[in-house]
């Protein structure tokens, strides 16, 4: 199976940022349902000072860029969103640094402790209802790809864009137990949660990109 370049693994991030700029409405009707509203503006924020930014990052690795990547994130984007999403960015450039190639293995590896640095750094739990449960997919997906050995990379991306996507649906009939939608109870289920959305719309439009 072939490796993630330091020029597909920037193909992923600009790709990020263009969803949840395009989203920056549509993410925050989402997060309107039973949430204060502000998740696709503070989401939007954040990557598009990532975007004007971009240039003056040191792209000498996948894991300096995305180190860069997250300080950003983590300054500019608001709410709850600004520290989950910046730590998603600087687990995953810890554990890609000094590479300009990365194995699924390792893509795997990364996520896994991104996955585990936003729980640890916001509490939630698989099945919370949080962008975790898509991430986790994402994930789970990948290590059974990279376990069988079979198929390219960018299938197995795909697999793993259709396991996020799923989450969408499979989650929505969850109670949410972390952030505002939380206080809203039984009311919460058969809503979507942006997070979630966000990261299947993200996952999808990567593979696209790549």
């Amino acid at each position: 199976m072939d490796n993630l370049t330091q020029a597909q693994a920037e193909t992923v991030v600009l790709t990020m940022a263009d969803v949840a700029i395009a989203n920056e409405a549509y993410f925050s009707e989402l997060d309107g349902v039973m949430g204060d509203a502000d998740f696709g503006v503070s989401l939007a924020s954040g990557f598009k000072v990532v975007k004007a930014q971009w240039d003056s990052y040191d792209h000498s690795s996948i894991g300096a860029t995305l180190l860069n990547v997250a300080s950003a994130l983590t300054a500019n984007t608001g709410g709850s969103s600004g520290p989950v999403w910046g730590t998603l960015f600087m687990r995953t450039g810890i554990a890609f640094r000094g590479k300009t190639e990365i194995t699924l293995d390792e893509i795997v590896a990364g996520l896994r402790s991104a996955i585990e640095g936003i729980m640890k750094r916001g509490g939630a739990q698989l099945g919370d209802k949080t962008l975790v449960d898509a991430l986790d997919a994402i994930a789970v997906s990948l290590a059974e790809s990279a376990a069988s050995g079979e198929g390219t990379l960018l299938e197995a991306f795909a697999k793993a864009a259709d396991a996020a996507y799923e989450m969408r649906e499979t989650s929505k009939g969850w109670i949410a137990k972390r952030g505002r939608q939380s206080f809203t109870g039984e009311r919460s289920i058969g809503t979507y949660d942006p997070g979630i959305v966000a990261v299947g719309d993200m996952a999808k439009a990567i593979c696209a990109a790549l």
